[in-house]
């Protein structure tokens, strides 16, 4: 692990976590590249599930990622989304057969919130971006459970992680995410699963996940996915 990082001082849960996910001598994670295929639905409301596969690349020094996926909305068609988050400004895009733009949004505080509270969720996949070093604040909960906070260019966001007997995050939650609507954006509770851990380059992490929206008190997923391939740059330090 990075010299300079002083895990007694973490939350003890996080201790546990982060000891057993990383190396002893552990590189940060520079670049991280990883495929997966699942199924998403566009809206809570809605109860069409649809086919994806998806390119998701992370830089976690600059905290900037970018998501890119094809859809099945029909046996022949595939529709690509974009979701990208960089220096600050999150973004997406849906395309129809790579031409026509169906939506778009960029650099609202909304969307760029929400945006960094994704890096920060799936930073189980780059776990070295969890450390006291990469600008992640742990506050204790109970023997489970752990409030990570991150600020990146004016953006601020906390998050939940919750954690097994088995030191692995399980899950995560926030009360308030921003959720984009019909009408614009909605503070919505937000909540996501991972299970199915395995050795990635002698880092621990998730071999699937889910994730979803709190509607009425009951959680409705929108993502499920496994991933398909994983890889890394490390960082020489």
């Amino acid at each position: 692990m990075k010299a300079g990082d002083d895990l007694n001082d973490l939350p003890d849960p996080v201790f546990r976590y982060l000891k057993h996910v990383l190396a002893e001598d552990q590189q940060p994670i520079g670049v991280m590249r990883m495929t997966q295929r699942g199924k998403l639905r566009t809206d809570i409301h809605r109860e069409r599930w649809m086919k994806f596969w998806a390119d998701h690349v992370v830089m976690p020094r600059r905290r900037s990622f970018s998501w890119d996926a094809k859809v099945r909305i029909l046996p022949l068609v595939h529709v690509p989304v974009r979701d990208a988050y960089a220096d600050g400004i999150g973004s997406g895009q849906v395309q129809l057969l790579s031409a026509v733009t169906l939506a778009s949004d960029r650099d609202k505080p909304e969307l760029n919130s929400s945006s960094l509270h994704r890096y920060l969720a799936e930073a189980v996949w780059y776990p070295t971006a969890l450390l006291p070093s990469a600008g992640v604040q742990w506050s204790p909960m109970d023997n489970r459970t752990a409030l990570a906070k991150l600020r990146d260019f004016g953006n601020s966001v906390s998050l939940e992680f919750r954690f097994n007997d088995a030191a692995e995050v399980v899950g995560i939650y926030t009360g308030e995410r921003w959720r984009r609507t019909a009408n614009g954006y909605e503070l919505t509770p937000w909540e996501g699963h991972f299970g199915a851990y395995r050795r990635q380059q002698g880092v621990l992490v998730p071999g699937r996940g889910e994730v979803g929206w709190y509607a009425n008190g009951r959680l409705e997923l929108v993502w499920k996915a496994e991933i398909t391939s994983l890889e890394y740059e490390l960082e020489q330090v």
